[in-house]
């Protein structure tokens, strides 16, 4: 199983929101990182099929996913950012008709929708209106939508938006059992998340991709550009202003950076492992 992204563009009213965007996935989790504003719902959206790219096409094992059409989307699941329900069903009502709408038998709908509310812990509420639901309870109830048709491609964007601690490991866990036969482009602002799951990242910024690679290799690039020191607060505070710095901890009068610079940037400061965090700041700083 394939799915081909080749030389895609968009471009509105003049601008353009992505240009040139070329990757391939097959089965695992992708990350697609970058700040607002970088391109990541409009590239989704046109994988999804629900975009017409200005330039370039999306294959999925070899075919355009225009031409296959419905074919495609039965493939297919897709939990948007701004996610909604209709607040006068319950999580169980909403997930049948969904259901339906996908085509799913009455059975089959009726099984999928008791299996999935048990994955994402809804069960004990799901006969609970949406409109008295949190915002964390009603992104569970997109995941489980997303997932009722059983897809091959997964597309979520932005889907721990709203989830507590506990609620985002569930996720996380949810999405590692899918990845070993489905194909998972998970986009998040949550840097931890990409890092706990993801097999490979896609870094976007100004709609072009500036790099792809496992998290681990991405990370090599930052060897020796991390930079830990502890200094009065006062010499802490004209430092962090000369450098990006991606965490500042104050404690009994001193100032402890953790800084991102190609070269040493202070003479007590010493090299430090990157993490996904740094990486972050050091590409969309």
């Amino acid at each position: 199983m394939s799915l081909t992204v080749e030389n895609v563009s968009k471009i509105y009213d003049k601008t353009p929101a992505l240009e040139g965007v070329n990757f391939k996935l097959e089965y695992g989790i992708y990350g697609l990182l970058g700040p607002n504003g970088a391109g990541k719902t409009t590239l989704m959206r046109i994988i999804a099929d629900l975009l017409v790219p200005s330039t370039g096409r999306v294959l999925f094992n070899g075919q355009e996913i225009s031409s296959l059409g419905p074919a495609f989307r039965e493939k297919l699941g897709y939990l948007p950012q701004d996610f909604g329900v209709y607040p006068n069903f319950t999580a169980e009502q909403f997930l049948l008709y969904i259901a339906r709408l996908k085509g799913l038998s009455k059975f089959e709908a009726r099984r999928r929708t008791d299996e999935l509310l048990e994955l994402v812990g809804l069960s004990d509420i799901k006969r609970e209106r949406l409109g008295g639901f949190s915002g964390g309870q009603r992104q569970r109830v997109g995941i489980a939508q997303a997932l009722l048709n059983d897809p091959q491609i997964l597309i979520m964007d932005e889907p721990t938006a709203g989830l507590d601690p506990e609620e985002r490991i569930r996720f996380r866990r949810i999405l590692s059992d899918l990845s070993q036969n489905k194909t998972v482009l998970l986009s998040t602002h949550i840097v931890s998340d990409i890092e706990a799951v993801a097999n490979e990242v896609i870094l976007l910024k100004k709609g072009r991709v500036l790099e792809i690679g496992k998290p681990a290799e991405l990370l090599v690039l930052l060897e020796g550009k991390v930079w830990t020191v502890t200094l009065s607060i006062d010499e802490g505070t004209v430092l962090a202003k000369q450098y990006p710095c991606s965490n500042t901890v104050h404690f009994e009068g001193k100032s402890t950076l953790r800084l991102i610079s190609e070269q040493q940037p202070h003479p007590a400061a010493q090299p430090i492992t990157p993490n996904m965090e740094d990486m972050y700041l050091y590409f969309f700083r």
